[in-house]
């Protein structure tokens, strides 16, 4: 079993092992990534159901004239490339958070109740409130991805005892249970709402406004500030509560703001964008299959990693789909499970 007492005391600099990339080759591969990054952004910028001219599309991305072609990209386009770079960046380091946080290979931003939480939001703004503009829905989407997460943390941390890996991940799928129940019993007594609740539930980055990448920002931004301020502390918890607290940290504090830090990254990517899966699950495996097990690597590169994942998956739906496109939460699923399947079958996963 692999685990982060190979690389040492959590916050000290973690010494290259046999078979393992050191810090020199994992930042080389971390500006790779980054590179791979930029490119996939540019090609979002310029690629779409109607063709443009690269040509046209460098000079109006940096001189914009107001034209038709202008228009489409500086108002459509670039908003998609931007929130789908947010919602990518959200969902991987939510998804390598959350395994870490459960030391559950299979663990996913949902486990916690977010995606059914947002989608209830969803559904009590389009049934009962008469709210059908992305804007208007998408903080009832977060409202309720916040409140599933804090009835998780407090089902889970009820009595005595400190919310435990499992204790979150039981009250997580409780929690996941109750809503499901109720999003369907809503939807199935309401014909219209199911009509537009389809149409969100199935993911994507279509029809997004600078407007909803405004409101997303910033909780996207405290999220990641926090997660990647624990990764040193999940680093020790890997070990096992106990060792954890023998190395210095506060086991109840970490949980805690892990929790919240996953409300906020998979919360706001969920409520801009609908539940979107298979980022969260298997980008942070294809991160610790290329740096090993310490968490400030596998967040770094799964914040990268899957932002360029998401956008392709958009790029790729888009020129499948031409003249129309193919939602983007169904092309990550197409790309997502067989990427899975092979990393499972290539090794083991590591428990963490």
């Amino acid at each position: 079993m692999s685990g982060p007492h190979d690389d040492g005391p959590p916050g000290r600099p973690v010494p290259p092992r046999a078979g393992r990339p050191g810090t020199a080759l994992r930042s080389l591969g971390l500006l790779a990534t980054t590179g791979a990054l930029v490119l996939v952004a540019l090609l979002s910028v310029w690629v779409g159901t109607r063709g443009i001219p690269f040509t046209a599309t460098w000079s109006v991305l940096w001189h914009p004239d107001g034209s038709e072609t202008s228009v489409i990209i500086h108002d459509y386009r670039i908003p998609r490339t931007v929130l789908g770079t947010l919602v990518g960046t959200a969902l991987g380091l939510s998804g390598a958070l959350m395994q870490a946080l459960t030391r559950n290979p299979l663990a996913d931003p949902g486990m916690l109740g977010v995606n059914l939480g947002a989608s209830a939001g969803v559904v009590v703004a389009l049934a009962f409130l008469g709210i059908a503009a992305p804007l208007g829905y998408v903080w009832f989407a977060f409202l309720g991805a916040a409140a599933a997460s804090v009835g998780v943390y407090l089902l889970g941390s009820s009595g005595r005892t400190l919310a435990s890996p499992e204790r979150l991940v039981v009250a997580g799928a409780a929690v996941t249970a109750v809503l499901y129940a109720f999003n369907w019993a809503v939807l199935l007594l309401n014909p219209r709402a199911f009509d537009q609740f389809r149409f969100w539930t199935v993911g994507s980055l279509a029809g997004r406004s600078h407007d909803i990448v405004l409101m997303t920002l910033p909780f996207i931004g405290v999220g990641l500030l926090i997660a990647l301020a624990l990764a040193p502390s999940l680093n020790a918890l890997a070990m096992g509560d106990q060792m954890g607290r023998a190395l210095g940290v506060n086991v109840g504090r970490t949980r805690a703001l892990g929790a919240v830090a996953v409300m906020l990254l998979c919360g706001a990517a969920t409520a801009a964008a609908g539940p979107i899966g298979f980022v969260g699950l298997a980008v942070p495996h294809v991160a610790r299959f290329f740096v090993g097990p310490d968490q400030r690597w596998v967040f770094a590169y799964s914040m990268l990693l899957a932002p360029v994942l998401l956008l392709g998956a958009d790029v790729l739906g888009r020129v499948l789909g031409a003249p129309g496109e193919v939602q983007v939460g169904i092309v990550t699923a197409f790309l997502g499970a067989p990427l899975f399947i092979a990393l499972c079958r290539r090794r083991k996963l590591v428990m963490l």
